[in-house]
This record gives structure tokens, sequence and C-alpha cells, in this order.
């Protein structure tokens, strides 16, 4: 059985999210925390413990959209279901996290690209697989080799409306994109929008959710490392009450063939 890590780390960059909306995490060292340690046990100095050090501890300030995480229906917005309440991601039915997977090879896709409902259906046709309920559907844009660098959040293709909901009809309830975005790059959608007018191209794969509930991750690693189909998902997110979105470590389980 071989593992594929699919989670991006969660750490101070300034290239993995939009500016002013990156994690701080502040390290605190072995040699800095004795005395958070020695707070618990009275009468004990500092010289009485192993090189008298005390524990590493981090502390963040972090949105539940940094490093790879799982959108919940509750993200995209307040409705799903043609009108029914959007369940939060301490909500999402644990079901729906673990499947089948299927990798679609979208890389030579222009950034800024919208894929179609007809694009996503020829690539199934490339790769020779029906889509099935219960699938997880993972998405290799030109995004993933631009991340850590200054191009990463503007890059890549995004799948529009009529696209997800082609893969929503069939039964998929997870999906995700190794992009900053399942959307396109939001500085592509804004000239659209500015020569079109129509607002209606904003967000419009995420706001697919509002007519049949699904779920996504973003900011994916290795999906170059995958082949097409022959592998496993699992994609627990973390339990945060009432939240929009949860972290997640994502693997791709390779069995052995017998």
């Amino acid at each position: 059985m071989q593992l594929i890590d699919l989670s991006r780390s969660l750490e101070n960059t300034d290239y993995a999210d939009p500016p002013g909306l990156g994690p701080k995490i502040t390290y605190f060292r072995h040699d800095e925390t004795a005395d958070q340690l020695l707070q618990f046990f009275p009468g004990v100095t500092r010289d009485q413990l192993p090189g008298g050090e005390g524990w590493a501890v981090e502390s963040a300030t972090i949105s539940t959209h940094n490093g790879t995480h799982l959108d919940a229906p509750y993200h995209y917005h307040s409705t799903m279901d043609g009108g029914k309440r959007a369940i939060t991601i301490d909500e999402v039915p644990l079901e729906w996290c673990i499947g089948r997977g299927v990798k679609l090879d979208f890389r030579h896709l222009p950034d800024g690209h919208v894929v179609t409902a007809a694009e996503i259906e020829a690539e199934f046709a490339r790769i020779g697989h029906d889509l099935a309920p219960g699938d997880i559907v993972l998405v290799n844009t030109a995004a993933g080799a631009k991340y850590g660098t200054a191009a990463y959040v503007a890059s890549g293709c995004g799948i529009g409306r009529d696209a997800t909901l082609w893969m929503t009809e069939r039964g998929m309830r997870v999906c995700g994109t190794d992009a900053w975005s399942w959307d396109a790059p939001f500085v592509h959608t804004a000239e659209k929008v500015a020569q079109s007018g129509n607002a209606g191209l904003i967000w419009e794969g995420h706001r697919a959710g509002m007519e049949r509930a699904y779920c996504h991750m973003e900011k994916l690693a290795n999906l170059d490392q995958l082949p097409d189909t022959g592998f496993e998902v699992q994609c627990f997110p973390v339990k945060i009450k009432a939240a929009s979105a949860g972290w997640t470590r994502p693997v791709a389980i390779l069995r052995n063939q017998p």
C-alpha cells in the first residue's frame, strides 16, 4: 500500500493566500518555555529540568481557509439544495469524506480559464472513467506547480457552475483542487465581470452548491503523483462548531494489486 500526502503545510508565507489573509504562527522553543511548565510544579527550579528546557509549542492565528481545507456548503451560501439551510463543516457526513478517487488533468488550460461541463465530460471520457456516487474528484491545474511563489494565487483554471453541477448530478459530494480556489482566480474573473457586467460570474463554481450540496478541498498538493484512477481518498475535516470549513490532511491510498 502506498500513501500520498495531498496536503500543504500551514506556514508563515506570503504566497499561499492573498495579501493579508495568511496565517500567523508564533513558535516557542524549549529554551523559552521552562517557566510555563514550572508553573504546574511549585518548588521545582529550571535547573532540575533536562537541559533546563520546557516544551515546544506554537500559537496560531489562522482562518479556517488557510492551508489545505475542506469547504462546507455553508461557505458558499446560507442555503443549499434549492433553499434548505446549508450545513456547516461539523455537519458534513463522514461518509462523504472517503471514496474512490479520480484525477482530472487540466494543467494545460490557461490561468483564469473556466472549465465547462463539456470539458469535464471530455476529460472523464479521455481517462475512461464513469463518475459514480461517492467518487472524490481531484483537479490538477497549473497552479500546483507554482505553489510557494508569488504567482500561485492568480494561477490555474477554475471549475464553472455547469461543470460542478454536471458532477454533483452524478452523485459527487466531495472534490478538490490544487489551486487557491475551486473557482477561477479572482483577478481574471474581475476582468470578465468588468467587461460583461455579469455579476453571476462571481464565484459561480462555489455557488453551484446552492442548487446541489457538495464540498470541495482547496490548496491540495502532489496531484501530479497520482494516476488518473485506481486509488482511494480520505479527507476528514477538523470538526469546528458551526464553521464554514475545516483543515484536513487528505491522503490518497494506492493499494498493491495481487
